[in-house]
């Protein structure tokens, strides 16, 4: 029996034209929630967007915002549209986001220039991990630092000891992504999380959504 989201899908679909469908399926068979990120308390907004861009760009999924202290932080413009089709998941402090992430089988990973963490090269990417990442300043809280499963840097041979925290998730994900469709770990989206964001894409994809599932709901 088919179920009511892919019939909402299937009415929904007459809407875009059939290169938009091709182009989510090729899309879709690319994205991954075997890895997510988390951004810690970012002061600057471009900042922000620029990690929802890039985890587009890589086909992360999900990112989650931590917003405790200088509350919104994700601008459309800077994002460039990656926010219509990235998962963004907000949370007023951070302990909820660690907590959520523990229980959806994430392990906690802490991003810091420190010695005594694991080289990027040496990452293990086998379990389901996600990268949480600091504020421009500071970096990560302890309350994040404490209860990292892992702590993960990238190695550097300059003076300079840390990295603009988009150009950081750049270099991780990049890295973490390519391995991992290298690699024989089922990393793919299962059938209901593709349609389910089939269904939102597509939703995204139509200027008159509210007219249209007027219609459709007349039509049941």
């Amino acid at each position: 029996m088919i179920s009511k989201e892919a019939h909402l899908l299937a009415y929904l679909e007459e809407f875009i034209t059939q290169e938009r469908k091709e182009r989510f399926t090729q899309i879709l068979s690319q994205r991954t929630e075997h890895f997510t990120v988390a951004i810690e308390d970012l002061f600057q907004v471009h900042n922000t967007s620029a990690v929802v861009r890039t985890c587009e760009v890589f086909g992360v999924q999900t990112a989650h915002i931590i917003e405790e202290k200088y509350g919104k932080r994700l601008d459309s413009k800077i994002a460039m549209g990656a926010e219509k089709w990235v998962t963004t998941i907000r949370y007023p402090h951070t302990q909820p986001c660690i907590e959520a992430l523990r229980g959806q089988g994430y392990r906690i990973v802490a991003t810091v220039p420190a010695p005594g963490a694991t080289p990027l090269q040496e990452f293990d990417i086998t379990p389901k991990s996600a990268f949480f990442f600091g504020t421009e300043r500071d970096g990560l809280s302890q309350e994040v630092i404490s209860q990292a499963d892992e702590c993960l840097t990238i190695p550097m041979v300059g003076f300079t000891e840390s990295l603009n925290i988009s150009v950081s998730v750049a270099i991780i994900l990049q890295y973490v992504t390519a391995k991992l469709r290298a690699s024989s770990i089922p990393w793919q989206l299962s059938p209901q999380e593709e349609l389910l964001l089939r269904l939102q894409w597509t939703k995204n994809s139509i200027r008159s959504l509210t007219d249209v599932l007027s219609r459709y709901e007349s039509l049941q």
